[in-house]
This record gives C-alpha cells, structure tokens and sequence, in this order.
C-alpha cells in the first residue's frame, strides 16, 4: 500500500511542477525543459547499463561493495562522454548542465535500485519522492530568494536536489559496506554489463518510441509544439503510475524467488489491476472539459484534452506491457523486449518522417499510439503463450486484490 501511497503522491507532485513551469515559462520554455530531460533520459540509459536493472538484479548474489564500485566509475564516466558526444553531433544548449544532471542522477539511481534488489522498497519509496519534493524546495528557493527567475533555475535545482539525496542515501548504504570488500571482480563486471546492455537496449528502444516525436516536432514544428505536446506525455506517464508501482514490486519478487508458477500468478494479478485501474484513470481525465486544461497550464495548452484523447489507446496498452515487460526481465527473459521495442521504433520513425510534417502535434498523438500498441501487443502476446489462456484473466476477485495488497504491505513493513 505504501508503493501506491509514495506513487499517488508523485503524481500529485509532478503535476503540481508541470503546472508550474507552463504558467512560469510557457510553451517554449516548457518545450526547453522537455528537450534537456529528454536528453538526460538518453544518457541514464547508457548509464544503467552498470547503474539500472543490473544493480537490482545482482544485489542479493553479490557484495554491494563491488557491485557499487562498477555502478559509481560507469555513472562518472558515462556522465560526462556521453553529453560531450551530443555536443558534437549537435548543438547542446545547456551542456553543462545536462552533464552534471547525467553524473547526479546516475550516482543517485545506483543507490536507489540497490534499494529495490535488497527488497527495501521502503527506502526506494522514499527516495523517490524525495526527487520531487527536493526539486521543488530547491525551485522555491532559487526562483524567489535568490531571484533566478529564467528557465535555468529548473535545472540548477534539479542538480541541487540530486546531490543532497545522493549524498544522504549514500550515507545509509556506505555505513555497511567495508573497504576491505572493495575488489574489481571481471566476473562481476561482465556478469553487470551483460545483463545491463540487455535490458537497456529494451528500455532506450521504448523510450525513442515514447520521445522520437520530441525530437521530430522540435524540427519540423518548431519548440513551442514539443511544450505543448509535453503535456499529454505528461498525462501519459502520470497515468503509468499504478502500473509503475506494480511492475517494481512484481520485480523485486519475481528476481527474488525461483517458483515460476507463482511469478505467473503475481504477474497476472498485477496485470489485471493495472489495467483496470488505467483504464478508470483515462475515462476521468476524458471527461474533464478542454477548459480545463487552459485554465490550469495556460492559453497555449488548448488541444490538451485532444492530445490525451488520441494517446489513449496507446496508455492502455503500454500500462499492460509495464508489467509484462518487468516479468520478462524478471526471469531473464530480455530478447523478446528488445524485438518488441524494434518493431515498434521501426513504425514510429518510418511514419514520423510522413506524418508529423503533414499533421503536427495530432500525428505526433497517432504515431505514438499506434507504436505503443504494436509493441505491446507482441509482448502480451509472447506473455500469454506461456500460459493458459481464459477470459477471468481480464477479470479481477477481492481475493486476488488481497493477495496483492498484502504482498505489498509485507514488502514494505
């Protein structure tokens, strides 16, 4: 319950910083802001090859001392390479930033998903919506004390915030760790960037599927387009919220246990919910009125209520595939994440090319959706040839919610 509780307030708190910086710099400087992150999302994942699912998945069969060891050199080393190569293919106007934001965030995940692999999802809970409420304080502070009123005060507090919650967790893991342990292991090295590479692939595949079209109207339609567009990805990902909650959970039990037919079952469970839940969640958000959303972010975001509309379809399907996906790589099972991922890339930059001039930020909404699908699809597909299907499995009992909810509270008492 308290994943749900930490999710939910997130959420709230996410939206509360959308708002904020579309009242505060408008469509463009909220397209300025989507660009950067987006940015630094593409040098996380190169990141957590040593630094995401690795550290989760090999905490509990090696020491943490060499686990962190590859986790902090690969978050420095990445950090820095890879924002100086952007700048050389392309102009890159905040670097600096972007490169001290990549090393932070890193450093930070590394410690976080240590957390998950050591079933402490209190910790993970916690960390996580520290991110928020940091970044906020450090806005508050930043932008009315110290009076640094343009869109680089967003990224200043980013960077604050991700040191002091690095610095903090780093304290809590570190007090029992010993420097004797500290070794360089090639084994352990290997073992990391085996399974690193692997499962990051899969992710940055689905992320170009998630942020292509960023990159496309910012081209074609110019930066304003991609703030104004941002907003429906952002009603996207707050939506994935409870499908997020489940998928760390489903994870952490999943690389936790060897019996196959109770993943399955949890796995199923989790599914059910999720999409039950989504589903709630985007028939709420449809009915509210386009007003709405102009009163709350501003006079630029207008079509919001239509850009949410055209991605709904694809929010379903990609908050099953979270919890899909996260068995998969759960049980080692990565191939077929990465070949959906492909497939669903190929559709997004073939059609982009054709669509997205022609149709603008209602392409960028059709493309995506349709993506989203494709790729999800595959994947239930593939989920659901290693086990009988039945039409309950759409359907979800009391007893079913309680197991779960159970699993949950045990998990983070």
């Amino acid at each position: 319950m308290k994943t749900f509780i930490s999710r939910f307030l997130i959420l709230i708190l996410n939206f509360g910083l959308v708002i904020y910086t579309t009242n505060m710099w408008g469509s463009e400087g909220k397209g300025t802001i989507s660009i950067v992150i987006a940015d630094l999302t593409i040098v996380g994942f190169f990141c957590n090859i040593f630094v995401g699912s690795s550290v989760t998945y090999f905490a509990s069969k090696y020491k943490t001392e060499q686990i962190l060891l590859y986790a902090y050199l690969w978050s420095v080393l990445i950090g820095i390479a890879v924002p100086l190569i952007f700048s050389i293919i392309r102009p890159v106007e905040y670097l600096y930033y972007l490169i001290g934001l990549s090393v932070l965030s890193s450093l930070l995940a590394a410690n976080i998903n240590l957390f998950v692999g050591q079933q402490n999802i209190r910790m993970f809970n916690l960390y996580t919506i520290l991110q928020q409420v940091v970044h906020i304080v450090f806005i508050i502070i930043i932008v009315y004390l110290i009076n640094i009123t343009s869109v680089v005060s967003y990224f200043i507090a980013q960077l604050s915030c991700f040191a002091v919650l690095f610095v903090t967790s780093s304290f809590q893991i570190l007090g029992y760790c010993k420097i004797g342990r500290i070794s360089f292991s090639k084994k352990i090295r290997n073992k990391l960037f085996d399974y690193g590479w692997k499962t990051q692939l899969s992710a940055f595949l689905q992320f170009l599927n998630n942020r292509l079209s960023f990159y496309f109207l910012e081209f074609f339609k110019g930066i304003t387009s991609v703030g104004v567009f941002s907003i429906g990805i952002a009603f996207s990902e707050a939506i994935w919220t409870v499908s997020k909650s489940l998928s760390v959970v489903l994870y952490s039990d999943v690389v936790n246990t060897s019996n196959h037919n109770i993943a399955i079952e949890k796995t199923k469970i989790s599914l059910k919910i999720s999409f039950l839940v989504t589903l709630l969640f985007i028939i709420i958000i449809l009915l509210l009125p386009a007003q709405f959303y102009v009163m709350i972010f501003g006079k630029d975001f207008s079509e919001t209520k239509r850009i949410t509309l055209f991605l709904s379809p694809g929010i379903l399907a990609i908050a099953v595939s979270n919890i899909i996906g996260y068995y998969f790589a759960g049980v080692n099972k990565l191939r077929i994440l990465n070949i959906k991922s492909v497939i669903g890339l190929i559709f997004t930059i073939v059609s982009s090319f054709f669509i997205i001039p022609r149709w603008g930020i209602t392409g960028a909404c059709i493309i995506t959706s349709v993506s989203y699908c494709i790729s999800s699809g595959l994947l239930f597909w593939k989920f659901y040839e290693l086990t009988e299907f039945h039409i309950r499995d759409f359907m979800i009992s009391k007893s079913e919610i309680n197991l779960l909810l159970n699993k949950v509270l045990r998990k983070n008492n």
